[in-house]
């Protein structure tokens, strides 16, 4: 796809990669035919390779899938990128944005770690804008987002919602007026890699008219294939095209692209609606069941498949349950959650085995 560079949105790229050709693989040549012999590959099989074509390099944007995932997500094909998890799309945007030193990405703590490890590893001003923990829950603060992103010159902003490890999800509403307060300034990127399992529709029809809006999808979480890696940036089409340039030449095992387009058949999607509402039902089980349970003094509400306690001693607590087989992701060294622990939603009888861990410790004490 060629893309000029008078679109608005290319104001927010790095001057240096707008025009950036990346690397030509043979796979983008454009050319078919018969006999292939242009990108050195073996012409024979692997003896372990049972019909994938392993030997063979893969489209590195699959058109299949691309398709697949815009039906789903409510956009057009050309407007995804797709890509290893979600992970791969935040460090291009931040690759492709930012110039070190200079071009800040804003966040809103505690939250996912990688937009900052991203930052980082392109030495990006990191400026951050604690969520605000009141009487309902955690908040994002978007005015002072806002705010924090013009006083910094931030051309990037990511918001989780919902967020993880705190749960809030974001009314559209409200982040389509972010973006639109951004404009010509930053790139909004919306996470919604836990939307299956929120009450908050999603934002990614608001991208065709508002371009500096992008949003992040996974297939890792509701629909159970987090070991394929297969994640998607929707976004404008110029920025699509610009991050292309800037992918790895082939992202996208293979075995990994026809597992996902499996996984998002109509009987598979069918299946995961129907698990997505049995976590629902199970989060709201466990939370009114963690909130009476010993040594837990608050359980946040949450639109993810997770659940975010406070402790009298989260340490212990921890302890307690890995004493019982069960592993969660212990929260202590995240901003304001120096006594707090995410549980994910797992299976009825593994939800049951983490209230009798701690259930176990009011009998021990």
């Amino acid at each position: 796809m060629n893309v000029s560079n008078e679109s608005p949105l290319m104001e927010l790229v790095r001057p240096d990669i707008r025009g950036f050709a990346g690397y030509s693989s043979a796979r983008r040549a454009g050319v078919t035919g018969s006999i292939w012999l242009n990108a050195n590959e073996s012409a024979w099989r692997n003896p372990a390779d049972a019909g994938l074509g392993a030997n063979r390099y893969p489209d590195p944007q699959p058109a299949a899938l691309r398709q697949r995932l815009a039906t789903l997500y409510g956009v057009r094909p050309e407007e995804v990128l797709v890509g290893r998890g979600s992970d791969e799309a935040i460090d291009l945007l931040v690759r492709a944005l930012c110039r070190p030193g200079q071009d800040a990405v804003v966040v809103a703590p505690p939250v996912f770690g990688m937009y900052a490890v991203s930052a980082r590893l392109q030495g990006a001003p990191l400026v951050e804008v604690p969520l605000r923990d009141g009487a309902g829950g955690f908040e994002c603060d978007l005015d002072a987002m806002a705010s924090a992103a013009v006083n910094s010159g931030a051309k990037l902003v990511f918001v989780c919602s919902p967020a993880n490890p705190t749960g809030q999800a974001v009314p559209p509403a409200e982040l389509l007026a972010l973006a639109r307060r951004l404009a010509g300034r930053a790139l909004v990127v919306v996470d919604e890699a836990y939307g299956e399992y929120s009450d908050q529709p999603s934002i990614a029809g608001e991208i065709a008219t508002q371009p500096n809006l992008a949003v992040l999808r996974t297939l890792s979480k509701a629909h159970a294939l987090a070991a394929a890696r297969i994640g998607c940036l929707l976004a404008d089409p110029a920025l699509v095209a610009v991050l292309r340039n800037c992918q790895a030449p082939y992202p996208l095992p293979s075995p990994c692209v026809q597992l996902a387009l499996a996984g998002l058949s109509e009987p598979a999607l069918a299946a995961t609606r129907e698990r997505v509402q049995a976590v629902r039902a199970e989060r709201e089980r466990l939370r009114v069941a963690l909130a009476e349970a010993p040594g837990v003094r608050r359980v946040y509400p949450s639109q993810g498949n997770y659940l975010l306690a406070r402790f009298d001693d989260a340490g212990a607590a921890f302890a307690r349950l890995l004493e019982a087989g069960v592993v969660v992701r212990d929260m202590r060294a995240s901003p304001q959650l120096g006594d707090a622990l995410r549980i994910s939603i797992g299976r009825p009888e593994e939800n049951d085995a983490v209230l009798a861990a701690l259930q176990a410790g009011r009998a021990a004490a």
